[in-house]
């Protein structure tokens, strides 16, 4: 049968559908060419905000009117939040949970058995012309109940490698649904990531970013602990590069900062979720740090990788942040020497304590402008760093993508370059200076 994936949001989302469809191709199923109709849709959600549910709803209208005969299945956080709303849309077939959805195998082989029995000598499109009922079906389980890891690692860029190596969060901050739609923290262990990884290299990847929910919590199912699995992912062979996905500053111990600084393979990149520059707003968000301990990890960091590349992530908005908060929040930014800044409006999501709490609401125009302004403060951050590394002796690492002649690749301090184009150097590292930046 011709396959059709779409997935939206996070890293760890498209490591999961890559690994899905490569398990899928595998059994003999076809990925869909652009503009033909597939005989399943599967669309993998995210539902981090309201805009990230508004996108996800956009998107299944959209796969629905290009595929009218194709069974329709749901699935991802969203569909694990909040599976009777995708129900009640029309044209959605089935909404299967996260830990259904690595069970897809099966379930379209039932789906293949029923149509070959029912319409036995008709094409593999022909066959869903009559989809399987207006009522759709929910298969969704208590994802606070699975113990299961389901590994995955993308492969869909030859370059570049997404291996996951950890799941679910036992947090539970005041304004997050990451635990109700992942589940709690687990992870394989340490023997099966570093294969993992190994037969990534072997295979051509000159890239990997380590992802999960909470990555640094890794260990917590296995008693393996973080820095145990980054010093055997270092000591792999092959020419390769990794990278560390979001980790937290409570759990990004100097340790960790240290042995990426004398590595052999590890990139001096960090994205460290910080979420809010007021003590008030992360203690009522439910945060495990105080913004004193997130602006020591930074200055560690650039004291031992002054080249280092930090991403911020970083939240607005959120219920208790007073104009006082906000000025606070500003200021440290401002004060703090990190190169970008990812930003969340926050919105208020059902099954959170922050809705409990008797606290000042930000009116939404004024989350507006407050994202405005730390995007502004991201902009600026982000072209100063690039700035002062104008010169800099850097190794990038050159991509397939084509545009105007053009071939693009980052640095190890995630530095984006171009150059005329040369197939010659697709998947290659390079020794470069960095040029000036436009």
């Amino acid at each position: 049968m011709t396959i059709q994936f779409t997935t939206l949001g996070c890293k760890l989302n498209f490591a999961e559908s890559s690994a899905l469809a490569k398990a899928l191709m595998a059994r003999g199923h076809t990925r869909a060419k652009q503009g033909e109709e597939a005989d399943i849709c599967i669309i993998n959600t995210c539902s981090v905000t309201d805009t990230a549910d508004h996108k996800d709803r956009q998107m299944i209208h959209r796969v629905r009117r290009q595929n009218p005969h194709a069974i329709l299945i749901v699935t991802g956080c969203y569909a694990q939040l909040q599976p009777g709303q995708i129900a009640e849309i029309e044209g959605v077939d089935y909404v299967l949970g996260q830990n259904e959805k690595f069970h897809l195998l099966e379930f379209i082989d039932e789906l293949e058995q029923t149509a070959n029995a029912v319409r036995p000598s008709c094409g593999l499109t022909d066959r869903f012309t009559d989809r399987p009922s207006d009522d759709c079906k929910i298969s969704c389980s208590p994802i606070r109940e699975v113990e299961d890891f389901h590994g995955a690692y993308s492969k869909d860029d030859r370059t570049r490698c997404f291996l996951k190596v950890q799941d679910g969060c036992n947090y539970f901050c005041s304004y997050c649904t990451i635990p109700l739609a992942r589940g709690k923290s687990r992870n394989p262990s340490m023997a099966s990531l570093v294969k993992q990884a190994q037969e990534a290299i072997d295979g051509g990847a000159k890239e990997i970013i380590l992802s999960g929910v909470n990555i640094g919590d890794f260990g917590r199912s296995t008693g393996e602990h973080f820095i145990e699995l980054i010093r055997a992912l270092d000591a792999l062979t092959g020419e390769y590069r990794i990278r560390i996905s979001s980790c937290e500053p409570n759990l990004l111990s100097d340790e960790i900062i240290d042995f990426v600084a004398g590595s052999r393979h590890f990139a001096p990149h960090f994205h460290i979720p910080l979420q809010s520059g007021s003590n008030t707003v992360l203690k009522i968000m439910g945060r495990r740090y105080t913004r004193e301990l997130f602006a020591e990890r930074v200055a560690h960091i650039k004291t031992v990788m002054p080249h280092a590349f930090i991403g911020v992530d970083c939240m607005v908005g959120v219920r208790g942040e007073t104009k006082e908060c906000w000025t606070e929040y500003v200021d440290f930014i401002e004060s703090l020497p990190v190169s970008q800044l990812h930003v969340f409006t926050y919105s208020e999501r059902a099954n959170t304590r922050m809705l409990e709490m008797d606290l000042e609401v930000v009116p939404l125009k004024e989350r507006e402008r407050r994202s405005k302004v730390l995007h502004a403060i991201s902009a600026h951050k982000t072209e100063q760093f690039y700035k002062e590394h104008e010169g800099y002796e850097a190794i990038v690492l050159w991509e397939s993508s084509k545009k105007d002649g053009l071939m693009y690749g980052f640095t190890e301090n995630y530095i984006k370059v171009s150059c005329p184009y040369d197939r010659t150097k697709v998947n290659t590292f390079e020794r470069i200076t960095v040029p000036p930046q436009d």
